[in-house]
């Protein structure tokens, strides 16, 4: 009598363990096209970042080009003394310090609120229109923004200057000439600049809240305050902490072209900043050692406010930065 024979089972590969790791080789193997993506980025840092931090050593030399590193005399830290302890360092910390201020007091928050405000708009072709509108003045180069501002508010041809006068009348009065006006400008220009930038990483937060969310808090009886108070802000709160701590890393740089080109003999008492005294001593009169000492110390300084913003960010309660 014949008889049937059965095939013989097929046994399913064990599938890997949840949560084993993979070995280097293997996870090199796997993800190389992901790996091979991130070459040209660590390229970048690696010759553009890294590669120029060799030369922070002639911070702690009397530099001269045609020695070298090796063969330039080491002087330690007689550079940062002559900063710390020399006639312009409290001028160029107080200006630096009152711009960083003023451009976080103004600068910081409108993003946000420009945010907020277009996120509560309905109609799309408006929403739409206004993002474009004030995306625009970001691509703008700050020579464009500076020709910009000596047109409008110049005493010649100024259109806004002679606007005011007609309004206000007496004699006629040169904004980007006087001392008392270059502050609110430099803000002025930032806040027009940046803030639909800055925007877009608020609206990518705010689109990333949950319906739901604001459907639970319609049916608790939240009207339109309660619904941003207790669930809009907590949503984009971790996003603000973040570009909170990165700001708080350029509390002592500002635009060198924005400075740069607003600055003048009239109201350079308050357009030096740091970032402007490193391009005076160091590329125009030659002191490579002693702005490269202004600019090691700018660095140092930022590191630290990195950290203790986070520090401060995750004492708060704050997922922070890292």
């Amino acid at each position: 009598m014949a008889t049937d024979l059965a095939p013989p089972p097929v046994t399913a590969s064990p599938a890997p363990a949840r949560g084993k790791r993979l070995s280097p080789r293997t996870a090199l193997l796997r993800y190389r096209w992901l790996y091979l993506m991130l070459v040209p980025g660590l390229a970048y840092f690696a010759i553009f970042k890294y590669l120029p931090m060799r030369g922070l050593t002639i911070a702690f030399q009397d530099f001269v080009p045609f020695l070298g590193y090796g063969g330039s005399e080491w002087v330690g830290v007689k550079h940062f003394e002559e900063l710390f302890t020399g006639p312009d360092f409290g001028r160029l910390l107080g200006n630096t310090l009152i711009l960083a201020v003023l451009t976080v007091f103004f600068a910081f928050p409108a993003p946000i609120v420009v945010a907020l405000l277009l996120n509560e708009l309905r109609l799309n072709v408006l929403k739409r229109t206004i993002q474009s509108l004030i995306y625009i003045p970001h691509f703008l180069s700050w020579t464009i923004v500076a020709s910009l501002t000596y047109l409008l508010f110049s005493v010649d041809y100024g259109v806004i200057a002679n606007w005011i006068h007609g309004i206000v009348g007496g004699a006629k009065v040169d904004y980007v000439a006087q001392a008392d006006w270059f502050r609110p400008i430099i803000v002025m220009q930032t806040l027009w600049k940046s803030t639909g930038w800055g925007t877009i990483i608020y609206l990518a937060a705010l689109a990333g809240v949950n319906p739901v969310l604001y459907e639970a808090a319609r049916i608790d009886g939240a009207g339109r305050w309660r619904q941003f108070w207790h669930v809009t802000l907590p949503a984009i709160r971790p996003t603000i902490v973040v570009m909170a701590i990165l700001t708080s890393g350029h509390l002592l740089d500002s635009s060198f072209e924005q400075i740069w080109l607003m600055t003048n003999s009239l109201n350079r008492s308050v357009a030096d900043v740091f970032d402007t005294f490193v391009y005076y001593i160091g590329i125009t009169q030659g002191g490579y050692s002693y702005a490269t000492a202004v600019g090691l110390f700018k660095g140092v300084a930022g590191v630290l406010l990195i950290f203790g913003c986070n520090w401060l960010a995750k004492r708060l309660g704050q997922r922070g930065l890292f």
